[in-house]
């Protein structure tokens, strides 16, 4: 399920929040009530306006481009499809699951309230105007200042989301949050497997920790009094849902990776039920070449006249005869390689060598060994275990029809791609079905206005560095060299 989120590029913007939170989830990495099967045309066209004040762009492509807006549509639908399933098939059950989507709760919606609290006290990162006093209260235990825990277990039960069964303090809450986090992030990156987390990175960690939680209890409590607009409220409510619809399609979309992989029989059937397809005229062509090369020809005239091995041509354009000079051993696909090595110099390959690239036409023009090409100098090493080659390649690529920007790719490759496509389309169609996912088409794209396009310039351009000196001009002193522009006058002696 490679295209899962191919081409979402509304919910990719949407769902950009704080860099401190981000920076968190890539330097490290409530049980979801969710209905993941709808989005209306009024949450739709909410944030579209919000992302008008943030990338007006986006929204003129998507204005001008109806493909692009029907695509938006299709992405959705799949994206909620993908989250509904995972959701019927009880992965939201798993406590890592159940948690994460808490975590995510919690830092969508702080990350809103701050924005939206504080929107007119001029630049701050992410939760900048969060006191000391107030964190330190947090981990005493005031949630909200003065308020306690069992006012965040009351609003939580009743806005319906559901009360905890025991009041825990926020250091446990905090243990699990980390945890959690560290188990997503090892299990989307095999690489971070055995990786620990530093003290610096635990500790930024707890800070957000605290920030999010301390926020998303004053949002609560706000909605709760009716003191922030529905608006906003409505456009908090869904990027949660994106987000959580995120994570629950990757979960599903892992689930299913190996199930619905195409199988090596599956690319051969459908090969022989498609002759044209077919390498067999291929075939008959390079045996052609094959016995001209055996019968004594030159080969490099033939390799000139016939290659389709684009690597045939130098730098400069000429034809190389089909020459590789000084190749390493294991650099070549196995059966190329094992064939030439089997020759004895000057000999030509019987028969035919076949890989997914198509039929090969191999003469041996120097057995492996140091090369002589390339001696070593006193600063380098000599190759070892390299071998010459000349090469004839008649080409089994084929070109997708369907996609004439597409690269020549070779038959097994393109076959493979396109039952994946299809098994992936089939899926999706059922899942979309099957969970009833709703998604209008029919919601208006916000004009963009020229003093939000001129703002967005504004922003892209690059900022004077202190001293007034433009990015990427060269400054050099008296004396030629370079000058950095925040370079001091050396200070004079002491005597």
């Amino acid at each position: 399920m490679s295209n899962l989120t191919k081409g979402l590029i509304l919910v990719v913007v949407i769902l950009a929040i704080g860099a401190g939170l981000v920076v968190w989830k890539k330097k490290v990495g409530g049980q979801s009530s969710e209905s993941f099967n709808q989005i209306t045309r009024p949450e739709i066209e909410a944030l579209l306006a919000d992302v008008a004040k943030t990338n007006p762009m986006v929204l003129k492509r998507l204005k001008e481009d109806p493909e692009m807006k029907k695509d938006q549509v299709k992405n959705l639908k799949q994206l909620l499809a993908f989250a509904s399933e995972a959701q019927r098939e009880g992965l939201t059950a798993d406590p890592t699951n159940r948690q994460e989507l808490e975590n995510i709760r919690a830092e969508i919606l702080a990350v809103n309230y701050d924005k939206e609290i504080n929107k007119d006290k001029g630049p701050m990162p992410p939760f900048g105007f969060i006191t000391e006093d107030q964190i330190n209260a947090f981990w005493a235990g005031e949630t909200p200042a003065g308020t306690g825990q069992g006012w965040f277990a009351g609003m939580m039960e009743k806005i319906g989301l559901g009360a905890p069964t025991e009041q825990r303090s926020h250091d446990a809450e905090f243990a699990d949050f980390l945890d959690t986090k560290i188990k997503v992030l090892k299990a989307s990156s095999p690489e971070m497997k055995d990786r620990e987390i530093s003290d610096e990175e635990r500790t930024q960690a707890r800070d957000i920790f605290a920030k999010t939680r301390i926020y998303r209890a004053e949002y609560l409590q706000k909605v709760n009094a009716g003191e922030l607009a529905p608006e906003f409220v409505t456009k908090a409510n869904l990027q949660v849902k994106l987000q959580q619809a995120q994570y629950l399609a990757r979960l599903y979309s892992e689930k299913r990776a190996d199930t619905d992989k195409v199988t090596d029989e599956d690319v051969a059937k459908y090969i022989t039920e498609h002759p044209e397809l077919s390498p067999d005229t291929k075939r008959a062509q390079a045996q052609q070449i094959l016995e001209r090369a055996k019968a004594g020809e030159d080969f490099a005239a033939l390799a000139n006249e016939f290659t389709q091995d684009p690597g045939n041509k130098g730098p400069d354009g000429t034809m190389q005869g089909g020459i590789y000079k000084d190749v390493p051993k294991g650099r070549m696909v196995v059966p190329f390689e094992t064939a030439a090595l089997a020759l004895e110099e000057g000999a030509v390959s019987p028969e035919l060598v076949e890989t997914d690239y198509g039929f090969h036409i191999i003469k041996l023009e120097r057995k492996l060994g140091p090369s002589p090409n390339k001696p070593a100098s006193k600063d380098t090493k000599a190759p070892e275990d390299t071998y010459d080659a000349r090469h004839i390649l008649i080409s089994t690529g084929f070109k997708d029809p369907e996609k004439p920007n597409a690269r020549e790719m070779p038959v097994k490759d393109y076959v493979r791609s396109k039952l994946e496509e299809e098994k992936e389309k089939k899926l999706v169609e059922d899942l979309i079905a099957k969970n009833n996912i709703q998604v209008p088409d029919d919601f208006t794209v916000p004009e963009v206005t020229e003093e939000q396009m001129q703002q967005m310039r504004e922003k892209q351009q690059p900022q004077m560095p202190p001293g007034g000196i433009p990015p990427g001009v060269q400054v050099t002193g008296p004396d030629g060299k370079p000058v950095k522009p925040d370079a001091k006058k050396p200070e004079p002696k002491k005597k």
